[in-house]
């Protein structure tokens, strides 16, 4: 099971997917970290990828950058990696 995300970032992901400002990149992003709260879940790697090129990107907000920094701390390989 993948580890929690913050209250905070669950509020900020929240926030994200309720407002028009925010990019479908971000808004999958969002959904992810709401989910693995939830649930627990681990995420996608194709959700890792994007959170990747979020993160790479000069040009991601913020934001953006936070709920990736999240995806990524609960992507499929860090929580096999953890089982070793």
């Amino acid at each position: 099971m993948g580890k929690n995300s913050s209250d905070d970032l669950a509020t900020l992901a929240s926030e994200v997917l309720n407002s028009d400002k925010y990019s479908e990149e971000t808004k999958s992003l969002a959904g992810s970290v709401l989910s693995q709260v939830k649930n627990g879940k681990v995420s996608s790697s194709d959700l890792a990828t994007l959170a990747s090129e979020v993160l790479r990107n000069k040009n991601s907000s913020e934001t953006a950058k936070k709920l990736a920094g999240s995806v990524l701390s609960q992507s499929e390989k860090d929580s096999e990696e953890k089982k070793k």
